[in-house]
């Protein structure tokens, strides 16, 4: 017997507002119920005493200590800039108000 049933997969198709002809229905009823009935004896297999895992191999991050550079002053950062108002970019405002 089929995990998913033709009236429950026609139910759900109506759902999701997909129109599905009869042989549609007939082949996707049996290829859910498969894909359903692969789940369940995967589930079976499942013990509580193994635990659940994401990844075959534990993961570690590669990170390298923060260290200062070097970097620009603000003339050299502001020497490009299209508009400058004192230490800082001048942009157009995008919001009302201030």
């Amino acid at each position: 017997m089929s995990a998913i049933s033709r009236e429950d997969l026609v139910h759900l198709a109506q759902l999701a507002h997909i129109e599905m002809s009869d042989a549609e229905l007939d082949k996707m009823t049996g290829e859910l119920g498969a894909i359903v009935n692969a789940i369940a004896s995967v589930s079976e297999v499942a013990s509580s005493d193994v635990p659940a895992t994401s990844h075959p191999i534990p993961l570690t991050n590669v990170l390298r200590e923060d260290v200062v550079g070097e970097t620009l002053s603000i003339d050299e950062v502001l020497l490009n800039a299209p508009d400058s108002d004192s230490d800082r970019f001048k942009v157009p405002a995008i919001l009302d108000g201030e």
